[in-house]
């Protein structure tokens, strides 16, 4: 990944910017949709974010992890919109997301889960309370650690594990997923 942004910030390479843009655009809306009221406001948020990133592009050599980059990138945008619309700026309780397993299922095996089994696990999911369901999405659906989840919500590292162990002790009242994902051992 830092091969392509330096791709894009020493040469100004606009398609190693069109690869980083089709790589992130797709999950950073998801996410920018979790805390914004529209889908229209979370893909214009997120376009914002990619235009100001090309347009100070000499500054991506300063990003250390870039998930952690772009997704704060998109709360802290997400976060003005709020402000700038006279809303209240308290953003981060994921009230809007919606998660579906389909997209975490990655394994021939993930896949043997049968289809009852699925819709019980995204009944379950998407009745968590809102910000444990945005953590969850975060670490199961985007790949993202602990720490980086913990950095881009502005919350400790045990918070995330609090909100992660309340979702999947929840989840397991639903199904045995430990059994289906490998998630706890």
């Amino acid at each position: 990944m830092q091969e392509l942004l330096e791709k894009i910030y020493r040469n100004d390479d606009q398609l190693a910017f069109r690869q980083l843009f089709l790589q992130y655009s797709d999950r950073l809306i998801v996410f920018a949709a979790s805390l914004l009221p529209s889908r229209e406001e979370a893909e214009e948020a997120v376009s914002d974010v990619f235009v100001k990133i090309w347009q100070q592009r000499e500054n991506l050599s300063n990003v250390r992890n870039l998930n952690t980059y772009l997704y704060t990138a998109v709360r802290n945008t997400a976060y003005n919109y709020r402000t700038s619309a006279g809303r209240m700026p308290e953003i981060l309780t994921g009230e809007h997301i919606q998660v579906s397993v389909n997209a975490m299922a990655a394994s021939p095996e993930d896949m043997l889960i049968s289809k009852e089994n699925l819709r019980k696990i995204e009944s379950a999911i998407n009745l968590l309370p809102a910000r444990c369901k945005l953590i969850f999405r975060l670490v199961k659906e985007d790949g993202l650690k602990y720490r980086e989840v913990a950095e881009i919500l502005e919350v400790s590292i045990n918070t995330v594990n609090t909100q992660m162990a309340i979702a999947l002790k929840k989840l397991g009242e639903v199904i045995d997923i430990r059994q289906h994902f490998g998630w706890m051992e």
